[in-house]
């Protein structure tokens, strides 16, 4: 069972890193989307300057759970969770989403201009 805590974490770990590296641009644009307005909006570039370091920590989270849940450790006993088959693939169902997911908050900022 820890193993797979460590996978959970591993990806959530990247899946939050990614929205906060493209916090600075995803926000206002949902903001605008929601109707809030204001010169107030363009203020929400803090977290830019920390982008590339938040992306590194995505990226990294990301190959640290892909490693836990495609190839696991060797000391999993049969009667724990990580051997069990449906665990394993709902793991790596997750893992896809939150993968996907990632991709799509760290590549919007680059097609952001096409919605505004």
């Amino acid at each position: 069972m820890f193993i797979a805590k460590k996978g959970y974490w591993a990806m959530f770990t990247g899946g939050l890193a990614a929205v906060l590296a493209s916090t600075c641009c995803l926000g206002p644009l949902l903001l605008v989307m929601l109707g809030f307005g204001g010169a107030w909006v363009s203020n929400l570039t803090l977290l830019e300057p920390f982008r590339p370091i938040l992306i590194g920590i995505a990226l990294l989270a990301m190959c640290f759970a892909w490693r836990r849940i495609y190839r696991p450790a060797q000391d999993c006993k049969p009667d724990e969770i990580c051997a069990v088959p449906d665990v394993q693939l709902s793991y790596r169902f997750m893992f896809w989403i939150v993968s996907l997911l990632g991709l799509v908050a760290i590549g919007f900022p680059y097609v952001m201009p096409f919605f505004y």
